[in-house]
């Protein structure tokens, strides 16, 4: 019998050992002495772009989430299809055409392996870029552990199950991110993403003609905002392209107006109002909605998490050369 519980104390051990060494082997300031200059070009990089585009935050942000949901934190979102009959994740409805960010990824990347070659993952770049993107945007900079290698797969179909829809209802998105390991609380956290950043039409058009086999729109969601939405996203329209921003009062600042908005039944997606329909998650954006510098440090804390999702390290993986090609 004392065998018995000694071999079961010792395979949970071992199991938690093996847990931690996956993430022990991502350390901050991992390129300190391979590359030192890693993190400043990123954010350099970044930091040119915003210049430019202020919405590239945004597509930053929501490209490590893409990436990491999916496979793990691998840069897989990154990889082109080599085929038409090879579709990869950056093909799937989720990521096409809304993802953005690429090319900030691609300039990074080429001034790290004109320094650097074969050192800097691009999965720890879009790590990097996504740290840089919440900073740059009003929020809270943390340490980003680094360690990641690239994955050598990517499949169009992993994203199906793996990101999570925009109809989701509140009991759905729990269930989905407990899947990944967050808590209801990190869920609702990392909601706010929604901040910044912008939305195509047809990510929540259902909510704005025939609702539910009716003549009118969601009735969860505020009238005059409706009408503005319905002026924004025509119905009938054959244009794909149409955008309009997930935060109309600032849609360049990580703030609080994601919780604010749904608090006034103007939250964009089903997805999101349906926050309030849970007494848990409708005091957590309550909250988050009064204490802007408390949902900004826990942000921070959820990305930090999500970062370390099922990651390559070691001999794990490579480190490719350009990141939307697999190395030959």
């Amino acid at each position: 019998m004392r065998s018995r519980k000694l071999t079961c104390v010792s395979i949970t051990l071992i199991v938690v050992l093996l847990c931690q060494s996956v993430h022990s082997q991502l350390q901050v300031g991992f390129y300190g002495n391979s590359c030192g200059f890693a993190e400043f070009i990123v954010k350099n990089e970044v930091r040119n772009a915003f210049n430019k585009d202020q919405g590239v935050a945004a597509g930053l942000v929501r490209l490590h989430f893409h990436d990491c949901f999916v496979r793990g934190c691998d840069a897989s979102v990154l990889i082109d299809s080599t085929s038409p009959s090879n579709k990869v994740e950056k093909d799937a409805p989720a990521n096409q055409p809304s993802l953005r960010g690429l090319e900030v990824i691609d300039n990074a990347k080429a001034r790290l392996e004109a320094i650097c070659k074969g050192v800097v993952s691009c999965a720890d770049i879009v790590a990097f870029a996504a740290r840089d993107s919440v900073e740059i945007t009003g929020g809270i900079g943390y340490d980003v552990p680094a360690g990641r290698r690239d994955g050598k797969i990517s499949l169009a179909s992993d994203t199906f199950t793996n990101l999570p829809p925009p109809t989701l209802n509140v009991d759905q998105l729990t269930q989905f991110f407990a899947k990944k390991g967050f808590t209801q609380e990190e869920m609702v956290t990392l909601s706010g993403a929604h901040t910044i950043g912008r939305s195509h039409c047809t990510s929540f058009s259902d909510r704005l003609y025939n609702f539910n086999g009716t003549t009118s729109h969601d009735p969860s969601l505020d009238h005059m905002y409706a009408s503005q939405l319905m002026l924004q996203c025509p119905q009938g329209s054959t244009n794909p392209n149409l955008v309009v921003p997930m935060d109309p009062s600032s849609p360049a600042t990580t703030d609080s107006g994601y919780y604010i908005n749904i608090l006034a039944n103007r939250g964009l997606f089903t997805s999101d109002q349906t926050l309030l329909t849970n007494a848990a998650t409708a005091i957590q954006v309550n909250q988050n909605a009064r204490n802007v510098m408390l949902w900004r440090s826990k942000f921070a804390s959820a990305m930090l998490k999500m970062g370390q999702l099922d990651v390559l390290t070691g001999n794990a993986g490579e480190i490719r050369s350009n990141c939307r090609v697999i190395n030959s």
